[in-house]
């Protein structure tokens, strides 16, 4: 049986990608701060036939997140995908322009792009490289490939996730491991959130999700694809 763990599991592109997962028939370990969302979506995929389970966990906590994933492993007899989706922080963080932009606006985007992502990742990297198979994919705003002043603290800390992603890809390809890791961009605002990019359009979950499951199966060569329309 196979498996994928989503981190930052939510309703839109979480749930997308549970969904295109799930229809291979892979097991979908959901984990996000909030207990009651993530079952509210368990019981969305059980209607449709698909196998998931919730682990509440907070990427902010590292020894909870390491745990949650843990337990995801246990639940599942291992995890085989890592999606790491640290997205939708516009509602918790300042937003900054670059010339007004102080060390604090960017260390909570630190914090819960780039540090959350390395935590995750070396929750399931060691049984991925004992097994001789794995992927691994993050996501960010395509901020992290062409950066808006608007939103500066954001990208800087898209743009670090982005950069440890692609070297982790070639550190994993070079030494023949069999683990793919893959950045993918989101150049859209996803579903009926609000984009903070005016005149930036609007794509659905269903449209952007095959990009993953591309990276997993025919694509592990490619260290990043993005989303656009």
């Amino acid at each position: 049986m196979t498996s994928i763990a989503i981190v930052g599991a939510g309703p839109q592109l979480g749930l997308g990608i549970a969904r295109t997962f799930g229809s291979q028939g892979f097991d979908v370990a959901l984990i996000s701060r909030n207990r009651e969302k993530l079952d509210g979506l368990v019981g969305t995929l059980a209607a449709e036939g698909l196998t998931a389970a919730a682990f509440p966990a907070d990427v902010l906590d590292r020894a909870g997140l390491t745990q949650a994933l843990k337990d995801a492993s246990a639940r599942f007899g291992g995890i085989d995908v890592l999606e790491y989706s640290p997205v939708g922080t516009f509602g918790v963080t300042t937003l900054t322009a670059p010339a007004t932009t102080e060390p604090s606006h960017v260390e909570f985007e630190m914090n819960f792009q780039l540090y959350g992502a390395i935590a995750a990742t070396q929750a399931v990297l060691p049984a991925m490289r004992e097994a001789g198979a794995g992927t691994l994919l993050y996501t960010t705003g395509a901020g992290s490939i062409w950066p808006d002043p608007r939103v500066a603290n954001v990208n800087a800390a898209a743009a670090a996730l982005r950069n440890w992603v692609k070297n982790l890809h070639k550190e994993l390809a070079d030494a023949g491991t069999g683990i793919q890791a893959a950045h993918v961009g989101i150049d859209v605002a996803i579903g009926d959130s609000v984009s903070v990019v005016p005149g930036q359009p609007v794509a659905t979950p269903k449209q952007i999700s095959p990009l993953y499951w591309d990276l997993h199966t025919t694509k592990r060569d490619e260290a990043e694809l993005v989303f656009k329309l």
